[in-house]
C-alpha cells in the first residue's frame, strides 16, 4: 500500500528473510545470493560483496559456492573485480538463521570478513554493520513463497552502516560510516532482462531509500511487457508502488547506460532518472540455473534524480545523488565494458 508508515511486515517470512532457501540435493536449478554493498559518505567509493550458492539445473551434485567482490574507485577509474568458486562441502548456507560460509569467507548477523586474489588482484574485507530498518521488500508479500516469479529479491537491512577496512590491490581503505544496505535475492532461474537500482540515502535527503526494478521475462518467442516495482521510504513514509497491477502500470526504459522510469497513483507521482558513465561499471557473467549466461553491468558509483509530487498540494520534492546510486542491466547481451 502506498504512503504507508514504515513498520515490519506481519508475514510468516518475517523472522525468515536471510534465511537459505535452496533445499541440499534438490534437481530444480537454484541460485541465492546474499550481498552487501555501501558507499563512501562523500567520495564515488564502493564495494559489492557477494556470497552465492549455484546449482545447475537436474545437476546437483555440481552444486557450488562463489564468492564475488568489487571495489569501485570513481576518483581513479581503476575498479577491482574478482570471483572464486569452491566445492559445497567447503560452503555452509544455513537454513535455520543467518550465516553463510564461502571457502573461509563468513557472513553473520553484523559482521562480514573474506578474501579473494587472482593473479596480481585481490580484494579483502573484515567489516561489520549495523542498522534499525525493517526489510524493504520490492514484490508483493503473497509472492515470495511461491513458484511466480522465478526470481525473488528483498533488502534485509536497507541503510546499513559499515566500519571496518578493505584492501584492493594492497591499497587499504577505512571504511568508517559507509551507508549501503544487506541484500539477498534466490529463485530457479535469472529474470531474463532488467534494470535494478537501489539509492542508500540521497545526497539532501540522507535517511532516504529508494529500490526499484525494471524487469521483462521471454515466454518462448514473446515477452512480457515490462513491469517496473518501487518502493520509496522517505519521511517516515513508504511509497510501496508495487503490486503486480501497479507495476505494469507504471513505466520504466533502459538502455546502457542510463535508465528512466515513473510510477503514479492517485495521491503520489514519484519520477526518476539513474545514469552512469561506462567507466563507472564492470561487466560480469552470471550462470543461469537452466543453463547458458547472462551478461551484468553492474555500477555502484551511479547517480540518481529523483521527483516526488504530492498530487493533493501539488507540493514536489526532488532528491538528488551525485554517485551513491547502485545501478544494474542484466540481458543476454555483451555490453564490451572494460574493466
Amino acid at each position: 500500500m502506498a504512503n504507508s508508515p514504515i513498520q515490519n511486515p506481519k508475514s510468516k517470512i518475517q523472522n525468515r528473510e536471510n534465511w537459505t532457501r535452496y533445499t541440499p540435493g534438490q534437481a530444480e536449478g537454484h541460485y541465492e545470493s546474499f550481498f552487501q554493498r555501501a558507499n563512501h559518505p562523500t567520495r564515488p567509493l564502493a564495494f559489492w560483496l557477494r556470497y552465492t550458492l549455484f546449482s545447475p539445473q537436474g545437476r546437483p551434485d555440481d552444486t557450488v559456492g562463489e564468492l564475488w567482490a568489487i571495489y569501485f574507485d570513481g576518483e581513479s577509474g581503476r575498479h577491482v573485480a574478482l570471483q572464486q568458486e569452491w566445492p559445497l562441502n567447503q560452503c555452509h548456507f544455513a537454513r535455520d538463521g543467518f550465516a553463510v560460509q564461502v571457502g573461509a569467507a563468513e557472513l553473520s548477523p553484523g559482521r562480514l570478513q573474506g578474501s579473494l586474489t587472482r593473479d596480481e588482484q585481490n580484494v579483502t574485507w573484515r567489516l561489520t554493520f549495523t542498522g534499525d530498518q525493517s526489510p524493504l521488500f520490492l514484490l508483493p508479500l503473497r509472492l515470495y513463497e511461491g513458484g511466480f516469479p522465478k526470481a525473488k529479491s528483498l533488502v534485509g537491512l536497507p541503510l546499513a552502516i559499515y566500519e571496518g577496512t578493505l584492501t584492493a590491490n594492497g591499497q587499504t581503505i577505512p571504511v568508517d560510516g559507509w551507508v549501503g544496505s544487506q541484500n539477498h535475492n534466490w529463485g530457479s532461474r535469472h529474470t531474463d532482462r532488467y534494470a535494478w537500482g537501489q539509492v542508500a540515502g540521497f545526497d539532501n535527503a540522507p535517511d532516504t531509500f529508494l529500490e526499484v526494478a525494471t524487469a521483462q521475462i521471454r515466454l518462448g518467442r514473446f515477452w512480457t511487457p515490462p513491469l517496473t516495482p518501487l518502493v520509496l521510504r522517505h519521511q517516515g513514509q513508504e511509497y510501496a508502488l508495487n503490486s503486480l497491477w501497479q507495476s505494469g502500470r507504471n513505466k520504466g526504459r533502459f538502455q546502457p547506460f542510463e535508465w528512466q522510469f515513473r510510477a503514479e497513483t492517485a495521491t503520489v507521482r514519484i519520477e526518476g532518472e539513474i545514469t552512469a558513465p561506462a567507466a563507472a561499471f564492470v561487466e560480469l557473467r552470471y550462470r543461469n540455473p537452466p543453463g547458458g549466461l547472462k551478461q551484468c553491468l553492474n555500477s555502484k558509483i551511479a547517480s540518481c534524480r529523483l521527483t516526488l509530487t504530492h498530487k493533493a498540494d501539488g507540493r514536489t520534492e526532488t532528491l538528488i545523488t551525485t554517485h551513491r546510486a547502485a545501478f544494474e542491466i542484466l540481458s543476454d547481451d555483451t555490453f564490451q565494458v572494460t574493466t
